[in-house]
């Protein structure tokens, strides 16, 4: 389980990382102009960035825990991607388009990075011998 003791950082920084991930999300769409977007999305992102790295690095690569958090991530992933593509066109006529993709984006900053180096970790794992 993630929640572990021996994985409290990861799943600390995995809950903020989710927490930060929908706000940025919402709030980048609705508060922050495109000027301000300019300037600060790549600090925002790369907090995102980070926070995955530290979930990625921090989980234990051991049985079943690894694997359902690769299948959950790859899942999120991919759905986050082809949502935010589809979801953008589909919705752009009532302005909510661009805060679902906003969203989508920011999570896929945080799982993208923890879904890498998590399946990285589980390739080292299983070539040992």
């Amino acid at each position: 389980m993630i929640t572990s003791r021996e994985n409290s950082i990861g799943a600390w920084a995995f809950l903020i990382g989710v927490i930060l991930a929908i706000l940025i999300g919402l709030l980048s769409a609705i508060i922050l102009d495109v000027a301000s977007m300019k300037v600060y999305s790549s600090i925002i992102y790369t907090i995102l960035v980070i926070l995955g790295l530290i979930v990625g690095f921090s989980i234990k690569v051991e049985g079943k825990d690894s694997q359902t958090f690769m299948i959950a991530g790859t899942i999120l992933v991919l759905v986050s991607k082809f949502g935010m593509e589809s979801v953008t066109s589909s919705l752009i006529g009532i302005g909510i388009g661009d805060i679902v993709s906003s969203t989508f984006a920011a999570l896929l900053s945080l799982f993208v990075p923890a879904t890498i180096i998590v399946a990285i970790k589980t390739v080292f794992s299983i070539a040992k011998v």
